[in-house]
């Protein structure tokens, strides 16, 4: 039996789009002699559609695209995921069309995805069994693969369509579950998954099949398009899964965060992006990935000093637009800055200087970086990182603001790591000097992160314990961390959760991402 595995990138609500990309694919399947032409989980539909999944008149123009596709399958079967309203509600559900055209839909009874929760219902009639070729398969929706019932002997292949999104390690941790299975169950996966973003979520890809003895036989490009052919008769070798190490990861975040971040602007109507340059860190990766996922000519980057900006900085930042190739503009807040505080004397005259005066500059530069989105459509992203937005950090309608946040669910160290793969990728463009240079917000004289806080490797470990692995202080102390930094940052976490809802939306890189997986009460007194 031939199977063709089609990868493709879809967009939320655009049927008719959606449904040409699935023609396009069954009439070259087709033509390559396939028996069998899988498609992703909601490739119809796109997904996460949230609220779009209650509206019957979008379920009726799924139901109305499947027909449409079905007309195109003399000769071949497919099996395209679609959302589909049944008497029960609507449903996650497979279309098989065999080779006449014929529909049958086969529904995913288990809803754990919180984006899917509330929007869709469990079907009563889960995973079924259909004929292709002479073969007999299993077709498998989502999650259900992981309560898989009982198979029968004479089955060849679990079909199992997915929508999995990217997650750091999730990768790995999907083939290592699947490949037990493949064993255990005695029968080949064929796994076929959406690419591409879809608001603040990658869909990684990496579509493949597993053999009965649990070893990869087909592997898909991930973060990109694909489509492959696979002849269950020819001889095909097995080999191990290739994205193991930690530069494996470090590669991976790079390419989920240019794809995310291109198809989250090109999908929405932006094409161009600007970002305050700073000379630091976080906003040097973020100018580097925005060149990456839009290229040099749609980047912009303005260069803000104030009066407790080091020249060295400004220095560092005109390099890294000069080494990225992107239009930049050096504009000093000075006077605005000054113009600001000589307004507000009536209010903070006489008082010590303090965060006042620090976020004044910050909220100017955010002004600025609006007026240019504003005037001329660059759109602002946001430069913060996870580090900082889970201890608060950062400064409400200052650096939070933006279109869209890249790196906000990246730690400190990630952000560090990133820019060494930039540099070792596509050859030192960011100056070694950014990287080398202690951390500071620059908002009073000789500034630095580690005057208020432990240094970053110190504060990245804590908070993967508590957030990643949701570990209580206790167990971090007994780890080994001090009781100190370790409350202290706990505390900090807790009481900034205020500042977390009201980020712009940051594509999510990890497993645990503020604001879905991790989300606590805004008003909250819980002190353990």
């Amino acid at each position: 039996m031939k199977i063709a595995l089609a990868q493709l990138n879809y967009t939320v609500g655009d049927i008719a789009a959606n449904t040409a990309k699935i023609i396009a694919a069954i009439v070259r399947a087709k033509n390559e002699g396939a028996d069998l032409v899988v498609f992703a989980e909601f490739a119809v539909s796109g997904t996460p559609a949230y609220g779009l999944l209650t509206k019957t008149t979008f379920l009726t123009l799924c139901e109305e695209a499947i027909e449409d596709i079905a007309s195109e399958c003399r000769g071949i079967a497919a099996i395209i995921g679609t959302p589909y309203l049944t008497a029960e509600g609507p449903i996650s559900a497979a279309a098989y069309i065999d080779s006449e055209g014929q529909i049958e839909y086969i529904g995913k009874r288990y809803v754990t995805a919180r984006r899917e929760m509330g929007y869709i219902v469990g079907s009563s009639i889960g995973s079924q069994t259909v004929c292709i070729a002479g073969n007999k398969v299993r077709v498998v929706i989502g999650d259900d693969l992981s309560r898989m019932e009982e198979l029968e002997d004479d089955e060849v292949a679990i079909i199992s369509i997915n929508a999995r999104r990217y997650g750091k390690g999730i990768m790995t941790r999907r083939f290592d579950k699947m490949s037990r299975m493949a064993f255990a169950e005695d029968k080949n996966i064929v796994l076929i998954n959406q690419v591409g973003g879809a608001g603040d979520i990658v869909y990684d890809g990496t579509s493949g099949i597993i053999n009965s003895e649990g070893k990869l036989e087909l592997l898909l490009n991930s973060f990109e398009e694909d489509f492959r052919i696979f002849d269950t008769n020819a001889d095909n070798k097995p080999f191990d899964v290739p994205f193991t190490t930690y530069n494996d990861r470090t590669r991976m975040i790079y390419k989920a965060a240019c794809l995310g971040l291109r198809d989250y602007f090109l999908k929405n109507g932006y094409s161009k992006a600007c970002v305050g340059l700073s000379g630091g860190i976080d906003s040097a990766v973020v100018a580097c990935l925005a060149v990456g996922a839009l290229g040099k000519e749609n980047v912009r980057v303005l260069l803000m000093p104030s009066p407790f900006s080091p020249d060295q900085s400004v220095e560092d930042a005109k390099l890294l637009a000069e080494n990225l190739g992107v239009e930049y503009s050096v504009l000093p807040i000075d006077a605005a800055y000054e113009a600001m505080v000589e307004t507000l004397k009536p209010v903070i005259g006489g008082t010590e200087f303090d965060a006042t005066e620090e976020n004044i500059q910050s909220r100017i530069r955010t002004t600025m970086l609006m007026a240019l989105q504003n005037k001329t459509g660059y759109m602002l992203l946001n430069s913060s990182n996870k580090s900082e937005n889970a201890l608060g950090w950062c400064t409400l309608y200052g650096d939070t603001a933006g279109t869209f946040s890249p790196t906000g669910d990246l730690y400190k160290g990630e952000i560090y790591d990133l820019a060494r793969y930039i540099n070792a990728t596509f050859g030192d463009i960011i100056p070694d000097v950014i990287i080398d240079k202690e951390p500071s917000s620059e908002l009073r004289p000789n500034q630095k992160d580690s005057d208020y806080l432990p240094p970053y490797e110190v504060i990245d470990a804590i908070l993967f314990r508590m957030i990643e692995k949701h570990q209580h202080r206790e167990e971090i102390i007994n780890a080994g961390f001090d009781s100190e930094v370790v409350e202290k940052i706990h505390s900090m976490i807790m009481r900034n959760e205020k500042k977390r809802y009201q980020f712009p939306p940051v594509l999510r890189l990890s497993p645990c991402a503020f604001g879905h997986e991790w989300l606590m009460p805004l008003v909250n007194h819980y002190g353990d």
